[in-house]
């Protein structure tokens, strides 16, 4: 990842930091979108910029397109649902971020067809942490979850013979299925948060 920028306002400019804190279901703390249904975070690619910028016919400044997140190089899932790990933080892809009329004025004009099918992903934060410029980024997770498995507005949660052999104890599980409900890995929503609360019942 090689930018991040940020605004306290729909109006002000975009600020560059170098890095920021990313709050599950709030997005980035100190943003204007933090606190939002959906639109978490958003996240765009340099290549990508690079392209616009030949069509555009001049330079297309990753902080004046409004994204939040620049990747250095690689394409930007836009199918809902796809997931993308950046440092501590997933987020999942809610939909395509349209450009906005704001290009024609801040870049130039012809900006904003420049930009078209070019201006990243809106996401939402489905794990906090902490998102630094430099963090590794991995695109196109796995999304499948395992049979049982039930989401709900908040929370997703595991199989009931699943969540019976964790109450039961952490050695009841095989080792790979333990360590992937522990870090959360392999599509696994939530799975510290959730894994850790029933550990604290035993």
């Amino acid at each position: 990842m090689s930018e991040l920028h940020v605004a306290k306002a729909t109006r002000l400019p975009m600020r560059t930091v170098g890095s920021v804190e990313v709050e599950q279901g709030k997005g980035i703390v100190g943003d204007r979108h933090h606190g939002t249904k959906h639109r978490h975070v958003t996240v765009q690619s340099r290549s990508t910029l690079d392209e616009a910028a030949l069509e555009h016919g001049a330079p297309v400044p990753s902080g004046l397109t409004r994204r939040n997140i620049t990747l250095d190089h690689g394409q930007v899932p836009q199918a809902p649902g796809s997931l993308i790990r950046i440092g501590e933080v997933l987020l999942e892809v809610v939909r395509v971020a349209a450009p906005c009329k704001l290009l024609d004025d801040t870049i130039g004009p012809g900006a904003q067809a420049a930009m078209r099918h070019r201006g990243g992903s809106v996401c939402r934060v489905l794990a906090s942490g902490w998102v630094a410029i430099g963090d590794e980024v991995l695109l196109d997770l796995p999304t499948a979850r395992p049979a049982g498995w039930a989401r709900s507005a908040r929370w997703c949660r595991p199989p009931v013979a699943v969540e019976q052999r964790v109450r039961a104890g952490a050695r009841a599980l095989p080792k790979p299925l333990w360590l992937r409900l522990v870090l959360g890995l392999g599509g696994f929503d939530d799975g510290p948060r959730w894994g850790s609360a029933l550990l604290n019942q035993r």
